[in-house]
Order: C-alpha cells, then sequence, then structure tokens
C-alpha cells in the first residue's frame, strides 16, 4: 500500500481528484490535506465584493470531489515537512508520512514591510479569510462619516480590488475613498501598454488615487517611500507573493524566494517523489508568472505525472502558452481583456469573464448546488 499526500485544494488539485477518481489505482492510500472544505476561486471575488455573486457562488465543495476519487479529507494546515523523512507535519502536532506528495497551497502575501500596519492590515489571501473580512469591512465604511481604504499592490489584484471596492462604497462619495498604493512600477506593469492605458483612464474615472510609490505599514496607515504618512482606515494587501516559511527546513530544493524549483514535469528538481504546482513552485527551464491561468492548466499535467508515478508510465511536460488570456474586473459590469498585444474592454468582456468562471465552477461540482 502507497501513500499520496495532497496539501493544498488548489486550482490543480482539482485535476489530480478528477484523475485519481478516473483511475481508481489499486493499493493506494490517498489524503488531501486542507484548512477549509471549499476552494475560493479568486476570478470571482471581485464580482463578490460589489454583489454580483454570493458566496456559494464563488466556490467549490471539496468534499464530494475528495468522496469520490476515494481521498481522505484532512481540514488542517501544514506546519512542516521534511522530505528526508518523507512527512508532513500538521497544525495539530501530527505527522504523515508519504510515498509521493504533490504541494498545491498557493503563495503568502508579503506583509513584511506592512506588519506595523496592526489590525488596519487584511491580506486578500488567505481567500477564506477576505471573504470573512470584506462584509465586516463595509458595514464599518458605511457606518462611518469618512473611511480610507489603501490597496497595495499594483498588479491585476490590486486593480480589481481597488475598482471593486470603489464601486462596492459608492463611487459618488466623497467621504468614502480608495487609494491604489502600486511601487514605483506603476499599473500592470506586465501587461501591454494599451491594457494598462485603459485601466489607468478607468481608476481615474471612478476616483481611485494611483500612488507610484513603495508603502511600509504605519500604525495609522502606511508611510511613502517620500517620507509622507498616509492615513488609512483599511489596508488591503495584494502586493508581492512570498512562499510559507516552513518551506525554508523542508529538505527540497528552493528558489531565491523560497518556493519549491520543479521541472518541466513539475517535479521537485532535488526529490523525485515530490512534485508541486501553482504559486507554490518555480520552473527552472523558464519563466511563468504566478497567476492561476498556469495552475489550472497544469493540473491536468500533474494528475497524469502522480498517477504515471504510482504505475511506472512516462511523465509528461507542461507546455505553457506563450500568451495568456486575463480578463479584468472593472466593478461596474465591464471588463479589460489582457491577451498579449491585444486589448478591448466593456460589458461584453464581463459576460465573457462571468461565462468562464461560472463553468470553472460547474464543472468541478457535482450538482448545480454548491452550499
Amino acid at each position: 500500500m502507497k501513500r499520496l499526500v495532497l496539501v493544498g485544494g488548489g486550482h490543480a488539485q482539482l485535476s489530480v481528484l478528477s484523475g485519481l477518481a478516473r483511475a481508481r489505482l489499486p493499493d493506494l492510500e490517498a489524503v488531501l490535506v486542507t484548512p477549509s472544505p471549499y476552494q475560493y476561486y479568486s476570478g470571482m471575488l471581485p464580482g463578490w465584493m460589489v454583489g454580483r455573486y454570493d458566496e456559494t457562488e464563488c466556490r467549490i465543495d471539496l468534499r464530494p470531489l475528495a468522496q469520490r476519487a476515494g481521498v481522505r479529507l484532512v481540514l488542517d494546515r501544514i506546519a512542516g515537512m521534511d522530505a528526508q523523512r518523507r512527512c508532513v507535519a500538521l497544525s495539530d502536532g501530527r505527522h504523515l508520512d508519504y510515498d509521493l506528495l504533490a504541494l498545491d497551497i498557493g503563495s503568502e502575501i508579503d506583509v513584511s514591510w506592512l506588519g506595523e500596519c496592526g489590525e488596519l492590515l487584511i491580506p486578500v489571501k488567505p481567500l477564506d479569510a477576505f471573504y470573512s473580512a470584506w462584509p465586516a469591512l463595509v458595514d464599518k465604511a458605511m457606518h462611518a462619516s469618512s473611511f480610507r481604504i489603501g490597496v497595495v499592490g499594483g498588479g491585476a489584484a490590486g486593480v480589481e480590488l481597488a475598482l471593486a471596492a470603489r464601486h462596492r462604497l459608492g463611487r459618488e462619495s466623497a467621504s468614502r475613498q480608495v487609494m491604489l498604493i502600486t511601487g514605483e512600477r506603476g499599473v500592470l506593469p506586465d501587461h501591454a501598454p494599451a491594457v494598462r492605458r485603459r485601466v489607468v483612464q478607468n481608476l481615474a474615472e471612478v476616483g481611485v488615487a494611483v500612488l507610484p510609490h513603495r508603502a511600509a505599514g504605519h500604525g495609522e496607515g502606511v508611510v511613502l517611500d517620500d517620507g509622507c504618512l498616509l492615513a488609512l482606515d483599511a489596508v488591503i494587501a495584494a502586493n508581492g507573493a512570498s512562499a510559507p516559511c516552513w518551506l525554508q527546513r523542508a529538505g527540497v530544493k528552493l528558489d531565491a524566494g523560497g518556493f519549491v524549483a520543479v521541472d518541466a514535469m513539475h517535479r521537485s528538481l532535488s526529490n523525485p517523489n515530490v512534485f508541486a504546482a501553482g504559486d507554490i513552485c518555480t520552473r527552472a527551464d523558464r519563466s511563468l508568472a504566478r497567476s492561476g491561468v498556469h495552475a489550472v492548466h497544469a493540473g491536468p499535467v500533474l494528475a497524469h505525472n502522480l498517477i504515471a508515478t504510482l504505475t511506472g508510465a512516462a511523465l509528461e511536460p507542461y507546455p505553457p502558452r506563450q500568451r495568456s488570456l486575463y480578463l479584468l474586473a472593472l466593478g461596474d459590469g465591464r471588463a479589460v481583456m489582457s491577451w498579449g498585444r491585444v486589448s478591448a474592454e466593456g460589458a461584453w468582456v464581463q459576460r465573457w469573464k462571468d461565462h468562464i468562471d461560472r463553468r470553472f465552477i460547474q464543472r468541478h461540482s457535482p450538482s448545480e448546488k454548491h452550499a
């Protein structure tokens, strides 16, 4: 009997669960360790923030998927890993030995410069915590005489969160303000100029102030790199990704940023019985953006390679597409399309995005009810 341990219920693990359900391998014990019975889909977060979706529409229930795949579900967080002993440690002190391991826990928000914000700080990850925090923040803002939110991060997540927050709090309200703190690289630095122009124009039209400064946490908000104290009532962190600290002692080869270094098969460079997908890993053979797009597309390859390792079949590489499609929600029923140098915007882009997002949820849901 061999044991496969799946750590994290991320996008790629959905494909692994589907693959295990089809394969029904004999003499295999499979375990999924994840802190929540739900996977919250980040693509629908901005729509939920403005009231377009209910929370139940934005998540996938992992329990029926695990049951169908014959996988034991353990609701807990990973506290450590020892690749030499082939085991992972859970937060409650238990240890799980493994013969084969797959990591798909995503990344954490890098709040190292924002810790002094204290209770003002709301990282967008983990998503389930943000889903809990946002309604209370909105209620507080609506009952205050004035309220200022700073969103830290100029990438796609920061842009969508800032626009969603502005529309949810009322774009015409001068007493409730939203500011996007991007750093010196500005808005959407990795996207084409046409995409950036569209988004910057939309930010200006709804009154989101863009501050091209780095920010450090302060008890009253943030201190910008020009020395100015920006007083805020909430700081939403959507800036750079960081790897969980327990990886430093895991015994697997990491990249310079502390993420698991993998090959084209998404197999650890140092431990062939360890695989990783999504934001937790870095491809050694090529540069890939940390994006849910790659986690979704790498999922079937991860599923194949885990089963192939168990059965002695050949592994397959994940060949990323040259360009990835991004559909950025503007918060008002419209969205911007970004595909290489091609861009467009309008309500039809939002309808397209909505169709893709809902189809993703439905594809991994045994029924239309996600309660």
